[in-house]
C-alpha cells in the first residue's frame, strides 16, 4: 500500500485578516524520490506571518501563490527514503517543507542536517535556530549595524524573531533595549526572562509615543521593526544621530491592500539624523548561516537565549496556528506537529 501524505492548500484568496476556511487539507499518494532527490517525513512544520503577503493573489517580496498549491513554510523532519548519497534514510534535516507531511528534496535551497552532536529540541531548528532566529542575527548585526553601547527599540518584541534580536543586543553589549509588544504577560517575560531593560504594552498605553520617549529619553540608536509602516513613522522623530532601522517584517500592513498602508511621513531624520533604512530577506545571508546556527546553539545551551514556543498537533490545526497570528494571539513561535519523532 502506497505511503499516504496530507497537505494544507490555498482555497481561495485571503481578503483582509486570513480565515480558516481559505486553506484546506488534502490527502494524497506520497512523492516517490528519483534519482538525486530524496524524501523528508516531516515531525514539525512552522506557520510565519510572512507567509501573508503571498496568500492575495498579487506579488510581493514572492511571487503570489496559485491557489491549489500547498502553503509555504519551514519544516523539520527525517529523512525516509533517498536516492541521494549525502543523505541516507534516518538523517535529520530542517528545510522549507510547505504545509506538508513529507516533502520531495534534492540537497539545493534552504535545507540542513540536524547536528548530532547540538542535544536540543527538533522544533528549534525552525524557531530560533531556523529562519527566525537567523532573521533576527542578520537584521541585527548585518542590517542594523548593531554595535556595543546602542540603545536599542524592538517591535514585536514577544515574537520569535523579536525576542531572538533583542537578546541578541543585550548579549553584545547595548546600553538599553526596549520591546513593544501586545499584553503584560508578554511584556512581563521579557523583562523577566528575556532580559530585556522594560517592555511597552501598545494595548493599554494610552500615548504609546510618550511611553517610547520616557523609557528612550536619550533617543534610538536602531530599531528592529517587525510590525510596519504605522511604527517606523512614529519612532523617527526619536532616531539618535546615525540612527538605523531594520525592517524585519511588517505583520500590521500584511493584511492591508497598497491603498489602506499608512505611509511614511515623519521622513526629516533621514537628513538632520542620518538615520538608515533597510529591510532584509535573511536568503541572502545564506553563506554565514552555518556561523550564526552555531553561535545561537551555544547561547541557548547556555542560558543566554530564552525562548517561548506554541506546540499544536496535527496538521490540520495548521491554518487555524497561523490565523491566530494575526489575531494577536500567539505568544513566541508557533510550531505544528506533523509527524512521530519515532
Amino acid at each position: 500500500m502506497a505511503e499516504m501524505m496530507k497537505q494544507v492548500v490555498l482555497q481561495q484568496y485571503c481578503v483582509g485578516a486570513p480565515k480558516p476556511d481559505d486553506f484546506q487539507v488534502v490527502e494524497k499518494d506520497a512523492p516517490i524520490p528519483k534519482d538525486g532527490q530524496f524524501r523528508v517525513r516531516h515531525i514539525w512544520n512552522s506557520v510565519d506571518p510572512g507567509t501573508r503577503s503571498r496568500l492575495s493573489g498579487g506579488d510581493s517580496y514572492a511571487a503570489a501563490l496559485p491557489l491549489g498549491k500547498a502553503i509555504d513554510g519551514f519544516s523539520v523532519g527525517v529523512v525516509d527514503a533517498s536516492e541521494h548519497a549525502d543523505y541516507p534514510v534516518g538523517t535529520k534535516v530542517f528545510c522549507a517543507g510547505g504545509w506538508r507531511t513529507h516533502t520531495i528534496q534534492t540537497g539545493n535551497g534552504f535545507i540542513g542536517k540536524v547536528p548530532d552532536a547540538v542535544p536540543l529540541p527538533l522544533s528549534l531548528w525552525i524557531g530560533v535556530l531556523g529562519v527566525p532566529g537567523l532573521t533576527a542575527w542578520f537584521g541585527l548585526k548585518s542590517v542594523a549595524k548593531f554595535a556595543e553601547g546602542d540603545r536599542v527599540l524592538v517591535t514585536s518584541a514577544a515574537g520569535p524573531v523579536g525576542a531572538t534580536a533583542g537578546q541578541l543586543a543585550k548579549v553584545g553589549g547595548a546600553a538599553q533595549v526596549i520591546g513593544v509588544a501586545g499584553s503584560d504577560t508578554k511584556c512581563q517575560w521579557l523583562v523577566d526572562e528575556a532580559g530585556f531593560d522594560a517592555a511597552i504594552n501598545y494595548k493599554t498605553t494610552p500615548d504609546l509615543d510618550g511611553a517610547i520617549r520616557d523609557a528612550m529619553p536619550e533617543g534610538v540608536d536602531v530599531l528592529f521593526d517587525n510590525v510596519g509602516n504605522a511604527m517606523v513613522n512614529r519612532v523617527l522623530p526619536m532616531m539618535r544621530l546615525n540612527g538605523r532601522i531594520c525592517i524585519s517584517g511588517q505583520v500590521a500592513d500584511y493584511n492591508l491592500s497598497p491603498e489602506e498602508t499608512p505611509g511614511i511621513v515623519n521622513t526629516k531624520p533621514f537628513i538632520t539624523h542620518r538615520v538608515l533604512k533597510q529591510g532584509l530577506v535573511v536568503f541572502d545571508f545564506a553563506r554565514e548561516f552555518p556561523v550564526a546556527l552555531n553561535e545561537m546553539a551555544g547561547l541557548i545551551g547556555s542560558g543566554h537565549l530564552k525562548l517561548k514556543e506554541e506546540q499544536f498537533d496535527g496538521i490540520e490545526t495548521m491554518p487555524d496556528a497561523f490565523c491566530g497570528l494575526f489575531r494577536g494571539e500567539n505568544f513566541g513561535r508557533r510550531v505544528v506537529r506533523v509527524g512521530s519523532d519515532a
